[in-house]
């Protein structure tokens, strides 16, 4: 460990909870991470995850204006971005929970409900089933079991770019991503081994796919 250097990684405070344990996750995964609602913060980051938990529209309203802009020129000088569970969800065009709601439109697709023939929210442990290779993916195997919290997946995701998929009620992309931008519906804090793996890979991910 002598001589290294953390990769420093900004997590934007949309004051939806959970901050605590994606920092303590990336810390462990070899980061420097930092929790910020400053614009000017945002706009200068390198590498950016938007976390999450509960609904859609209230991070997303949080996220309008100045902190919206600074995510799109941070992205426009080539930082990458990671959304985690409703952070993943404001990636796409619009979601549906509690009314219609614009996205960010980073991804191609929508949130929409998980169907009432199962359990909903779904929590708990689910196997990933990758479809496409990505840095992100790097040492995961073909099914990893990951760890979730939602009631509402994305659904309309082209297939390049949905990464993994996984099955409750419906196949959903539970992995998406495209060029610098990627998301996972699950929570890899929670996630265990697994987890701390993809939040490594997205340390060192310098965005080169597509």
């Amino acid at each position: 460990m002598s001589g290294r250097t953390s990769a420093e990684v900004t997590i934007v405070d949309l004051g939806v909870g959970n901050l605590g344990n994606v920092r303590r996750a990336l810390a462990v995964a070899g980061g420097s991470p930092r929790v910020t609602e400053d614009p000017a913060e945002v706009a200068a980051a390198r590498r950016i995850v938007l976390p999450g938990v509960g609904a859609f529209r209230p991070p997303r309203e949080r996220l309008r204006g100045p902190l919206e802009r600074a995510l799109i020129e941070a992205l426009d000088r080539g930082a990458t971005l990671l959304g985690i569970c409703v952070g993943y969800q404001l990636l796409f065009g619009r979601g549906e929970e509690h009314g219609d709601c614009d996205g960010l439109g980073l991804l191609p697709g929508r949130v929409t409900a998980l169907p009432p023939t199962v359990p909903r929210p779904q929590i708990g442990w689910n196997r990933l089933a990758a479809r496409r290779a990505h840095p992100l993916l790097d040492g995961l195997g073909e099914a990893p079991e990951v760890y979730f919290v939602h009631g509402y997946a994305p659904e309309g995701v082209p297939e390049a770019a949905t990464l993994a998929t996984a099955l409750h009620g419906r196949e959903f992309a539970a992995m998406a991503g495209w060029r610098r931008v990627a998301g996972a519906q699950f929570h890899p804090e929670k996630s265990g081994a697994a987890g701390l793996r993809l939040l490594g890979n997205f340390l060192a991910w310098e965005g080169a796919w597509s």
